[in-house]
């Protein structure tokens, strides 16, 4: 028992929808429960495109995500700015190694114990 699906998109990823003719949002047929993944390959959009996903108001990774018949998909594509990608729900997703481009090691610690009088 198949149904439809309420799919839109954001920033880059809209233009391929108005590149494809899809209206936003689109509606495609599915016929069963698929992984993000499998939606992606049935949409023909490369997964390097999407970084994230919205199904019914909740951000999860693409490599998580069941789609079911009657739910609403939003492709969230790279690149999405800060603010908005803590507003969407993807802010832990790809978290930097060294935030801000700051590290420190525990001999620096250890120096800032000393300085402090610790």
């Amino acid at each position: 028992m198949g149904g439809q699906i309420e799919l839109i998109a954001y920033m880059g990823l809209r233009k391929l929808f108005s590149d494809r003719g899809w209206s936003v949002p689109h509606f495609p047929e599915i016929e069963t429960d698929m992984t993000g993944e499998d939606l992606l390959r049935f949409l023909s959009i490369d997964s390097a495109s999407v970084e994230s996903l919205v199904v019914n108001r909740s951000a999860i990774a693409v490599e998580d995500a069941i789609i079911h018949p009657g739910d609403r998909v939003a492709l969230i594509p790279p690149g999405v700015p800060g603010p908005h990608r803590l507003l969407l729900g993807i802010h832990g997703q790809a978290k930097p190694a060294q935030p801000f481009g700051l590290s420190f090691s525990a001999a620096d610690e250890d120096d800032v114990k000393k300085d402090s009088g610790q």
